[in-house]
């Protein structure tokens, strides 16, 4: 069925739900989501449900059948990028978001221009020295940016291991604090969702203290 829906009255509903001020405030923010897996498309559909609107998302990959499990994709988007894929989804919950895709791999070299046209940064990456590389360059170089990162997301159980810590002023980190894919035999969707869940939180709060 084809959305009738004007972006007068998402906007209204979003006010009912969150309260005029803060739906205000996530319409004003751009997040910027480096990673669109297991973190990033948990992440980005949460804010967008409760109101976020401008959005970077940045990601270098494909959905592939062995992301099914934990990562926000159909098997029907197998083969597209998942920039592509991702901002389908999000579209399918709010047609009138603004999106820009970043469908590359973030470096060190490119990574200072997707901070600095971001206000929060959400850190979604799989890759260890990825994650290392963008926080660093977001705390050295970038200041007054927030960034709102995840790592310890393995296994299944121990829900209530995953945490939000605040290292500093402006970078938070959730996860376990200890968790390995060899040590605990995977990713489940469960896991890593609330993780996701837990940095969506953490930036819907941001948004409403800071901004």
């Amino acid at each position: 069925m084809q959305n009738t829906l004007t972006k007068e009255q998402i906007e209204a509903s979003t006010d009912r739900n969150t309260g005029a001020a803060l739906a205000a405030k996530l319409r004003s923010v751009r997040v910027g989501v480096a990673g669109l897996g297991g973190l990033g498309s948990v992440v980005t559909s949460s804010l967008v449900r409760a109101g976020v609107c401008n959005l970077i998302l940045a990601d270098f990959d494909r959905v592939e059948l062995s992301n099914m499990n934990r990562q926000l994709y159909r098997l029907d988007q197998i083969g597209m990028l998942k920039t592509d894929a991702c901002e389908d989804n999000l579209l399918a919950i709010n047609p009138h978001l603004r999106i820009e895709k970043l469908a590359c791999t973030i470096t060190a070299d490119n990574t200072g221009d997707f901070i600095s046209r971001v206000d929060i940064v959400a850190e979604c990456f799989d890759n260890p020295a990825a994650k290392q590389m963008i926080v660093e360059t977001a705390l050295s170089r970038y200041p007054e940016k927030y960034i709102v990162a995840a790592s310890g997301l393995a296994g299944f159980g121990r829900s209530n291991m995953i945490q939000t810590r605040k290292i500093s002023e402006k970078f938070q980190i959730v996860g376990d604090g200890e968790s390995t894919l060899e040590k605990h035999c995977g990713l489940f969707a469960a896991r890593v969702g609330i993780a996701a869940n837990h940095q969506a939180n953490a930036i819907i709060q941001l948004i409403n203290e800071v901004f």
